[in-house]
């Protein structure tokens, strides 16, 4: 099973240092990274970001998604719902590190219909 690592930001201006901070304290082993480029648009849909869709086409049934903070990958309740669909469909756990939901397992029961991710 695969450590899947996704990172962004928003502008070239930015840095990855504290998401690196996070997952790096995380003691993520053997990560396969996804890193958008600089500037891409937080205003495409998470589905339509091409690391983010490269690490779906990578992924396995089992395999984790680690991001450091939630609004690194979404904005907003619909593009969670939707990523957590086609993880949920996938078989791929969704780990936040820190911040909101970082407690929380959101792909053990799917968040519409509350079945149990298949083993």
């Amino acid at each position: 099973m695969a450590n899947l690592v996704y990172k962004r930001v928003s502008t070239d201006q930015q840095s990855t240092a504290r998401q690196n901070l996070v997952l790096d304290e995380a003691g993520i082993e053997d990560p396969v990274v996804f890193e958008e480029d600089p500037g891409t648009s937080n205003r495409l849909h998470p589905l339509q970001r091409p690391k983010f869709g490269e690490l779906l086409a990578y992924a396995r049934p089992g395999d984790t998604a680690h991001i450091s903070v939630m609004f690194r990958l979404v904005r907003g309740t619909g593009h969670i719902l939707d990523v957590l669909d086609v993880l949920h469909r996938d078989q791929v756990a969704l780990r936040i590190h820190d911040g909101a939901f970082s407690a929380m397992d959101l792909t053990a029961r799917h968040p519409r219909t509350g079945s149990c991710c298949p083993p």
